[in-house]
C-alpha cells in the first residue's frame, strides 16, 4: 500500500474559529420547563454529541504530574463532527418530505418544518467538525510539547474521507502550534498522513472492522435497541403526532427527529452554536433516554456486550503493544503484515503516535484494552447513570472527535516506567494489572494483563458455524 502524504491548507482550518466547543447560550428553549442548559441537551447525543472534555468527571487528576516525564504518547481519535451517511441522509430527507406534503398544520416549535430546507452532503466533515480535529491537534501539542518540540507524530488513518480529512486537521493543529514555539524544532517536514489503512472485507485493517463475518451477521444491538426504542419512544410519539396533523409517523421516524437535532446543530454554523429548532421538540429526560438508546447500540453492538466486540480491537492493542515494548508485532487477527513488518509504514522507534477511526473502531479497541472491564451488562429495559454503568455512554466514549491517550512516563521515585489510559480527559483507571492512586501500571503489568489481546483473544469465533 503506498504512503500517502496530504499538505493542509491549515490557515483556512484556522478561520474556522478558536474554539472547537460549542457555545453555550444561557438558557435553550424546551417543552419540558421553558429552560434547559445547552449542555444538558448535547452531551446527551450518544455518537453525535460534539466533544466535550470529562477533565471535570475524572475522579484522578488528568494534569501529568509534576515529579513525571512523559516519554512516549499514543492517540486514537474519531473523526470530527460530520454530516450524515447517505443511507441516513436519503430517510431523512424522505421524513421532511412526507411531513412537508402532508401536515395540515404545523404550529409553534413545529412551525420551523414548513420551510425546513434539507441539503445536506453526505458523510463528509462539517466546518465544525474541521475545526474540533484541528483543536485536538493544538490540544495534543500543548498538553505533550516537551515531546514535540523535537518530534513529529507518526500519523494512520482508516481510509474513509471523512477520517483522513480529520487526521489532516489534527496534524495542522498540530504543527501549526509548534511552529508559533520558539523553543521547537522548526525544521521538520510538513504535516502529512504517513499511512491511510483500507477500509472493506478484503483489507486486514487495524482502526476498522470489517473482517471477522460472524460479528459483522449480528443482530444483537439492534435487537435491542429496538426493545427499548419501544419502551422509551411511545410517549414522544403520542405526543409529536397530536402536533403533526396529518402525518403518520413510526418509532424510528421519532429517533430520525431526534438525530436531525445533533446534525443540523453541527452543520448549521462553524461553531456549533446554534442549537437546532429540532432540539426544542423533546425534553431533557427524552434525551437522556436517547443517549441511554445509543449507548445500548454501542455497547452490545461494539463494546463488552457483544461477544466478538472486543475482538475487533485486537488487533490495534497488539500494535499498541509493539509500539510501547519496541518489539515486532504478534498478532493473528486484523494486523496488515505486511505494513506492520516494515519501518517505514509501522516504525517502532517514534515518540508520538496519531491513529484515526470511526467511532465503531474505537469502542471494540477500548473493549480489548479492557478498560471498561468494570461495566456490568447493561440494563436492556431502563435508563442507567454513568456511575451505574462505570463511564461507559456512548456520549462519555465515542462522541465526535473523541480521542484516548496512552501515555507512557517516567517518575521520581519509580524504578519502572508506568501507563496511564484517558478517554476524553478522563483517566480511566486500568483493569488486569494493580494500578495505583493514579490510575498507572507499570508497562511490565501493563502489558501483562492484555492477555486477552496478547493470545488473539476470541478471534477463532468470527469464523465458526
Amino acid at each position: 500500500m503506498p504512503v500517502l502524504s496530504r499538505i493542509l491548507l491549515s490557515t483556512a482550518v484556522a478561520a474556522l474559529g478558536a474554539s472547537a466547543s460549542p457555545v453555550s447560550r444561557s438558557s435553550c428553549d424546551s417543552i419540558e420547563d421553558g429552560y434547559t442548559c445547552f449542555t444538558d441537551i448535547s452531551h446527551n447525543w450518544g455518537m453525535y454529541s460534539p466533544y466535550f472534555s470529562l477533565a471535570s468527571e475524572s475522579t484522578i487528576s488528568p494534569d501529568i504530574p509534576s515529579e513525571c516525564e512523559v516519554t512516549f504518547v499514543q492517540s486514537l481519535t474519531r473523526h470530527g463532527a460530520r454530516y450524515p451517511t447517505a443511507k441516513k441522509n436519503t430517510a431523512y430527507a424522505a421524513l421532511i418530505k412526507a411531513i412537508q406534503t402532508n401536515a395540515t398544520r404545523l404550529e409553534g416549535d413545529y412551525a420551523f418544518l414548513k420551510t425546513y430546507n434539507y441539503s445536506w452532503p453526505a458523510a463528509t466533515l462539517t466546518p465544525f467538525g474541521t475545526n474540533e480535529l484541528y483543536q485536538a491537534g493544538i490540544k495534543f501539542y500543548e498538553r505533550y510539547e516537551c515531546l514535540g518540540r523535537d518530534n513529529v507524530p507518526f500519523v494512520r488513518a482508516s481510509s474513509a474521507d471523512r477520517v483522513v480529512a480529520s487526521g489532516e486537521a489534527w496534524n495542522s493543529g498540530f504543527q501549526d502550534t509548534k511552529f508559533a514555539d520558539w523553543f521547537a524544532d522548526q525544521s521538520q517536514a510538513a504535516p502529512i498522513v504517513n499511512v491511510v489503512l483500507e477500509e472493506g472485507d478484503t483489507f486486514n485493517n487495524t482502526l476498522d472492522h470489517s473482517l471477522c463475518t460472524n460479528f459483522e451477521n449480528s443482530d444483537l444491538a439492534d435487537d435491542v435497541q429496538a426493545e427499548f426504542a419501544a419502551i422509551f419512544v411511545s410517549k414522544i410519539l403520542t405526543r409529536v403526532q397530536a402536533h403533526l396533523h396529518g402525518v403518520t409517523l413510526t418509532t424510528t421516524d421519532i429517533i430520525y427527529l431526534m438525530d436531525m437535532c445533533a446534525f443540523d446543530t453541527v452543520a448549521r454554523t462553524s461553531d456549533a452554536s446554534e442549537l437546532s429548532p429540532f432540539c426544542n421538540l423533546f425534553t431533557k429526560s427524552e434525551w437522556e433516554e436517547y443517549n441511554y438508546y445509543a449507548s445500548l447500540g454501542k455497547y452490545y453492538g461494539y463494546s463488552n456486550g457483544n461477544p466478538l466486540g472486543p475482538a475487533q480491537g485486537i488487533g490495534f492493542t497488539n500494535e499498541l503493544i509493539a509500539r510501547l515494548t519496541g518489539t515486532p508485532v504478534q498478532d493473528e487477527t486484523s494486523t496488515n503484515h505486511t505494513l506492520d513488518s516494515s519501518a517505514v509504514t509501522f516504525p517502532l522507534n517514534a515518540t508520538l503516535y496519531a491513529d484515526f477511526s470511526h467511532d465503531d473502531g474505537l469502542e471494540p479497541i477500548f473493549a480489548a484494552m479492557g478498560l471498561f472491564n468494570g461495566t456490568r451488562p447493561l440494563s436492556e429495559t431502563k435508563v442507567e447513570s454513568v456511575e451505574q454503568t462505570n463511564g461507559f455512554s456512548a456520549a462519555w466514549t465515542v462522541p465526535f472527535a473523541a480521542r484516548m491517550y496512552v501515555e507512557l512516563m517516567t517518575c521520581e521515585g519509580e524504578e519502572e516506567q508506568l501507563v496511564r489510559v484517558l478517554v476524553n480527559d478522563r483517566v480511566v483507571p486500568l483493569y488486569g494489572c494493580e494500578h495505583d492512586g493514579l490510575g498507572r501500571c507499570t508497562l511490565d503489568d501493563f502489558v501483562d494483563g492484555l492477555s486477552f489481546a496478547r493470545s488473539n483473544g476470541n478471534w477463532a469465533s468470527c469464523f465458526t458455524s
